[in-house]
């Protein structure tokens, strides 16, 4: 079962959704984790990122290789994350160590944007994930649980502990945020 220890996400308005998180730091050591191919594989995607306004990147998901744990991935998913799926956009907005902000591939035609704002709290860092322009309930729940299941991923790797299976945090968040981001019972 997943744990509500984590703050859940937040609905902040229409089509705009806010996870924070507090981290294991330094600062640096997480803009690593947002901006560098090999730890950043380790908790949603490689590929490659032109780290300045403008540039480009390559996100290539496998979703197989975060845990150790071997995951069937759930039939909902199969046509769509069934295995390596790449997707490209483009940064917004760059400050190191403390801002990152870029869209999103929503579909062929569709772009979302994700903002990643770091913030040294002593020897922690605060991450605030924004995720906006999201255009319909399903989206703003599967994205909502695949974000917190993706940054928990992040966290246990920060943390040095095994890192909890993809797929099932992921189908437990989505169920409650089916019931709970829009306030189902």
């Amino acid at each position: 079962m997943v744990s509500m220890k984590e703050k859940p996400v937040r609905l902040t308005a229409p089509g705009t959704i806010v996870l924070e998180r507090i981290l294991p730091g330094p600062i640096e050591r997480v803009w690593a984790y947002l901006t560098e191919s090999d730890k950043r594989a380790k908790w949603v995607a490689a590929g490659n990122m032109d780290l300045r306004e403008g540039g480009s990147y390559e996100y290539i998901f496998d979703n197989e290789i975060l845990s150790e744990e071997q995951e069937e991935v759930p039939e909902k998913y199969k046509d769509t994350c069934g295995s390596e799926i790449t997707m490209n956009g483009h940064i917004i907005a760059v400050k190191p160590p403390t801002l990152l902000h870029m869209t999103w591939a929503e579909g062929e035609d569709e772009e979302s944007e994700v903002k990643f704002e770091l913030e040294a709290i002593g020897d922690k860092v605060k991450l605030t994930l924004t995720h906006s322009k999201l255009f319909d309930r399903d989206m703003l729940i599967g994205v909502s649980a695949g974000w917190q299941a993706h940054v928990g991923i992040m966290c246990d790797n920060l943390a040095g502990v095994p890192a909890r299976p993809f797929w099932k945090t992921h189908m437990e968040l989505e169920e409650l945020y089916a019931k709970t981001l829009f306030n189902e019972t």
